[in-house]
């Protein structure tokens, strides 16, 4: 039997209500929010879910694809549509869940290295070598199952 004075805390998570007028509650400032903030809650790594109000079914997923569409759309997008693309083909694919691991894996991976890079440790040529490295990776992977681009 685990002893539960030794587990470290949960970190308390920020619980967003999603009215159906599509506004957005943010039940710990008892105010509404935007998307916008809750983009900058996910910056500032805030533990936070977003609920429905009516039924408690959680939007948390939907919310943050809704932020990354609109991040897509204004500015420099992160995804070319050939990797939009190989994305939708993995959907349904028997490799779905693998596919789900290597790009959380590998979006771990850049979060580790982030604080090199913005202490200036890398410099941008670096970085460009390391994006081209990660960029034959993924479709060396990606041509495994036969996914080229």
């Amino acid at each position: 039997m685990e002893n539960k004075s030794t587990k470290s805390p949960k970190p308390r998570q920020r619980v967003i209500k999603k009215y159906p007028n599509r506004r957005l509650y943010d039940t710990d400032t008892s105010s509404y929010i935007t998307l916008a903030e809750i983009k900058q809650l996910v910056m500032d790594n805030e533990p936070c879910a977003v609920v429905d109000a009516k039924t408690g079914e959680d939007l948390t997923r939907s919310i943050l694809l809704q932020i990354i569409l609109e991040e897509e759309a204004n500015g420099t997008p992160m995804f070319t549509a050939p990797v939009l693309a190989h994305i939708i083909r993995f959907y349904g694919h028997a490799m779905q869940g693998l596919m789900g691991g290597y790009l959380e894996k590998n979006m771990q991976a850049l979060m580790e290295m982030q604080a090199p890079l913005v202490q200036g440790a890398m410099g941008n040529n670096l970085f460009q070598q390391m994006q081209e490295q990660m960029q034959k990776q993924t479709e060396q992977f990606l041509g495994s199952f036969g996914l080229k681009r």
